[in-house]
């Protein structure tokens, strides 16, 4: 377990305590401004789920974000204003086991209408070799609990995955994502009934982009070289199942773990063998090992954006655009004809 993001998390019970106190010792004009004016006030967690919220829920809502652009979200510390942020949303959309800095202040929040996208579909147990089946996985909702937010069977906690080592990386799989923002369109309209309609017209037409990403990355994908690929951290499990491909990566689910000595030499080995022409680093964190790895190999590197924010380094301004070059990444790393 890793100590060091444990500390942000006790921190931030404090900070909302502070936070919530100053909130109640606000004026009647501020709390209104805090909402502002008459749109839904919906706090996201980090870019997937502001993301959701804003295409959701357009003109009606005013979406805030924890995680600013350029921020690494999984070691996101909550400011004292970030906290009394949160005790002021009307809804919280985001992904409990993720950021547990984030986790830990939601729950003392007292925030009536809270989302887990985690809870909206099912998530799987991926690891370094995250493209392969998952033989003898159990879901059974008898042996899991149901928490206060909403997490279904599949309850978090820990570090970055689920408690039952569940990878959460759920957004980077156009079909669970669209599984996500179909429940956070419900939210949204239980919340603001009076704009359901809208809310229910926005999810219908963020849904049908996802499809067509969907039948893109399966055509895109359905005939290359080598359907292997390696990256930096193993963030694109879900991808890799959804469209039949082979994901191994230097490191495990954790962006922060460092590779073993054996694991680099097996990938050297992988790669020879499947053929495997690129290794893929993300923007928001180091490439040092990915440019290391490529260049023993004679292997080149490129980006493949896990989408955990948009930074004026990112291919695209938004989810759709990101992930349409991720396709044309992957596209040309594993010889598409």
């Amino acid at each position: 377990m890793n100590v060091r993001r444990l500390i942000p998390a006790a921190a931030t019970a404090g900070a909302v305590t502070l936070g919530l106190v100053a909130l109640s010792a606000c004026s009647a004009s501020d709390a209104a401004d805090g909402k502002s004016g008459d749109k839904l006030a919906v706090t996201a967690s980090f870019y997937p789920m502001q993301f959701l919220a804003q295409q959701i829920g357009g003109d009606h809502v005013s979406v805030t974000t924890l995680t600013k652009p350029g921020v690494e979200p999984h070691d996101l510390e909550l400011k004292p204003r970030q906290a009394a942020q949160l005790g002021d949303a009307d809804v919280i959309v985001y992904l409990k086991g993720v950021q547990p800095a984030v986790d830990e202040a939601i729950a003392q929040s007292g925030v009536p209408h809270i989302v887990d996208a985690a809870s909206l579909t099912t998530l799987e147990k991926h690891g370094t070799e995250a493209g392969h089946a998952h033989e003898g996985e159990e879901h059974a909702a008898d042996e899991q609990g149901v928490d206060e937010q909403g997490a279904d069977e599949h309850g978090h906690g820990g570090e970055e995955g689920t408690a039952n080592g569940g990878d959460p990386h759920i957004w980077l799989d156009p079909v669970k994502y669209a599984e996500v923002a179909k429940g956070v369109g419900a939210s949204l309209a239980k919340a603001d009934p009076d704009h359901a309609a809208a809310y229910r017209k926005n999810t219908d037409a963020l849904v049908e982009k996802l499809g067509g990403l969907d039948t893109a990355f399966k055509q895109g994908l359905a005939d290359t070289t080598t359907k292997t690929f390696i990256t930096t951290h193993a963030a694109f499990g879900y991808l890799a199942e959804r469209y039949g491909l082979e994901q191994e990566a230097i490191a495990g689910i954790d962006p922060e773990a460092e590779p073993t000595p054996a694991r680099v030499k097996e990938l050297e080995t992988i790669a020879r063998r499947d053929k495997v022409s690129t290794v893929f680093f993300e923007t928001l964190a180091s490439d040092k090992t990915a440019k290391t790895l490529a260049g023993d190999s004679g292997l080149k590197t490129d980006v493949l954006d896990p989408l955990e924010g948009i930074t004026d380094r990112s291919k695209g301004a938004d989810y759709i655009q990101v992930m349409e070059s991720n396709l044309a990444a992957l596209r040309k790393a594993l010889g598409a004809k």
